[in-house]
C-alpha cells in the first residue's frame, strides 16, 4: 500500500489497480495470491473477492492449480464488492474475466477511495478473444503484469488456453480435463485440424 504523511500528520493512502492476466494454468491467481499475503504479512486489512460461479476447487476460497489457498468473499455482482470493501486497504478479485461490465466501474471507486486493487484474470477466451471486462481493466491500471503457461506441444510461452471439449458457451468451468495452453502456432494448427475433422 503506497502512503504519504501530510503536513498535518495523518497518513494519506493512495489507491491504485493492479491488473494480472493471461491463460489457464500461467500462474494467475498464485501471483494473486502471493500478492495478498504479503498485504496480510504488513498488517494491512485484506479482502479477496471472487465470482461465486467459480466452485471449481472452493466454494468459498481462492485455490490455485497448486492448491494454494486463501480465504475469499463469493459474491454474484460487481457491485456488491464496494458494499463489502469498508476499511480495507487492500482488494483482491479474482476471475475478473467473469464479471459483469460493472466491475471496471467499481475497481475505479475503490481506487478513488485509496484502495490497492489487484485483479486476477483471463485476458482471452478459448477462441483468442479478449474476455469479458478484462481489456478495459488492463487499460485502466497503473501496472499490468502478464503471465505465461507453458504450451503442452511445443513448450514455447503459451498464447491461449485451447478448449478440447466440444461447447460453444464462452463460459465452461474446467481444468485440464478441458483446457490446455497452447502458443500460438501449435493454437493455429490445432484450430486447422479441429476444422479439418469437421469438414470430414
Amino acid at each position: 500500500m503506497f502512503s504519504e504523511r501530510d503536513t498535518q500528520g495523518p497518513v494519506r493512502r493512495h489507491g491504485s489497480i493492479e491488473v494480472v492476466c493471461g491463460s489457464m494454468f500461467s500462474g494467475k491467481t498464485e501471483e494473486l495470491i502471493r500478492r495478498m499475503k504479503r498485504a496480510k504479512f504488513a498488517k494491512q486489512r485484506v479482502e479477496i473477492f471472487k465470482p461465486a460461479i467459480d466452485v471449481r476447487y472452493s466454494e468459498e476460497d481462492v485455490v490455485s492449480h497448486d492448491h494454494n489457498v486463501i480465504q475469499s468473499t463469493p459474491v454474484d455482482s460487481s457491485q456488491n464488492i464496494l458494499l463489502l470493501a469498508d476499511d480495507i486497504d487492500v482488494v483482491g478479485i479474482d476471475e475478473a474475466q467473469f464479471f459483469d461490465m460493472g466491475i471496471v466501474d467499481v475497481c475505479q471507486q475503490l481506487a478513488a477511495r485509496g484502495i490497492r486493487v489487484i485483479v486476477a484474470g483471463l485476458d482471452m477466451d478459448y477462441r483468442g478473444v479478449p474476455f469479458g471486462p478484462m481489456p478495459a481493466l488492463m487499460a485502466i491500471a497503473e501496472d499490468v503484469y502478464k503471465t505465461h503457461a507453458i504450451c503442452v506441444q511445443c513448450g514455447d510461452l503459451a498464447y491461449v488456453s485451447h478448449r478440447l471439449v466440444q461447447s460453444d458457451k464462452r463460459v465452461l468451468l474446467g481444468e485440464t480435463e478441458s483446457y490446455e495452453p497452447l502458443c500460438r502456432a501449435c493454437y493455429s494448427r490445432a484450430i486447422a485440424a479441429e476444422e479439418q475433422r469437421l469438414d470430414n
